[in-house]
């Protein structure tokens, strides 16, 4: 059965792309890469800090090396805007089962912070979480089960349990069908995981017909956890799109609120994407084009969005928008 075309995307006029953007690209990494893309991005300790995904190969051939080569880069920054690469990974996981560590995100509780990541393993996918104190040592607290993956972190406890957003690969139970949708689950200690609830349905988003999961870790605001989201949409008619010979999907961020007390509630849903593919960096010359992955969200004190976001799966990005224009965004469809 094919999917419903859903058509020409924009994004929301109140967020403003970084006009200085990619911010982050493989030719700023003092190692051999050739994608930077879907970072996670914090403050800590003083400072703005990100950690990226790092695919190693060519891009002038456009061929990437086996999956095992993808690590993970950290880098600096005093403003957010301007990073400082450290000069080698900081996280790499490879050994007779496991393939590879990608996509991470990061949050800080109770002033350490954690790292959620996906793991391909020769038996599924599988999601992790670790904490660190230097981003030179970390602690592996616990890995999912397959398939699993985009796992985020609330920054605090709520209801007196560590909460995070996942999504699981719901095949079977779909109908065969890729149809992934975002859930909700609980742990007293960040180790085991349970309390599981379906969050957010691909039906329930106008403008994906093939999968939504979870973006950037939320932040808290006085009307709700404000949460970005990915959705992806497939068209069948879309041909060589990027690298590869056909690449048929479209990845955009959403961006949604939910209760205070009870984030397995949906208080605001934004009904057109927070950011859709309009860039030319966006849109042109990646490894897959019309891809836009949101992974990290920082609240200055002025009331100013940082949203960082891989675009192209090819290089790092930045977006902008006030809080109070970003929570109206998601209420004004429920008034």
């Amino acid at each position: 059965m094919n999917p419903t075309v859903i058509g020409k995307l924009t994004s929301i006029p109140s967020v403003t792309r970084y006009a200085g953007n990619p911010v982050l690209t493989a030719g700023q990494v003092p190692y051999p890469t050739a994608l930077v893309f879907n970072a996670g991005v914090t403050k800590f300790q003083g400072k703005y800090v990100m950690v990226f995904r790092n695919d190693h190969g060519s891009i002038e051939q456009e061929t990437l090396e086996p999956h095992s080569s993808t690590d993970l880069g950290l880098a600096y920054s005093d403003d957010g805007i301007h990073w400082n690469v450290q000069p080698k990974p900081c996280f790499k996981l490879h050994d007779e089962e496991i393939i590879r560590a990608y996509d991470p995100r990061l949050t800080v509780i109770d002033g350490r912070c954690y790292m959620c990541f996906a793991v391909d393993t020769k038996h599924g996918i599988r999601g992790g979480i670790a904490v660190t104190d230097d981003f030179e040592h970390f602690d592996i607290l616990s890995l999912s089960t397959p398939d699993l993956r985009n796992m985020v972190l609330f920054p605090e406890k709520i209801g007196g349990l560590y909460t995070r957003l996942e999504r699981p690969f719901t095949v079977y139970s779909r109908g065969g069908m890729d149809r992934f949708d975002t859930w909700i689950s609980r742990s007293p200690d960040l180790r085991f995981w349970g309390q599981s609830d379906l969050l957010l349905a691909v039906e329930q988003v106008a403008f994906s017909n093939d999968k939504v999961g979870p973006g950037a870790p939320p932040i808290k605001t006085d009307k709700g956890w404000l949460t970005t989201f990915h959705a992806v949409d497939v068209d069948p008619s879309r041909g060589k799109n990027g690298w590869e010979p056909s690449w048929k999907k479209r990845y955009s961020a959403g961006i949604m609120l939910l209760d205070l007390e009870n984030p397995s509630r949906i208080i605001g849903l934004s009904n057109r994407p927070l950011l859709a593919s309009e860039a030319l960096y966006e849109t042109d010359g990646g490894f897959r084009n019309d891809v836009i992955f949101p992974g990290g969200m920082i609240l200055e004190d002025n009331g100013e969005v940082k949203i960082y976001y891989g675009a192209a799966d090819t290089v790092e990005c930045l977006a902008t928008a006030h809080v109070d224009d970003l929570v109206r965004a998601c209420l004004e469809d429920e008034a």
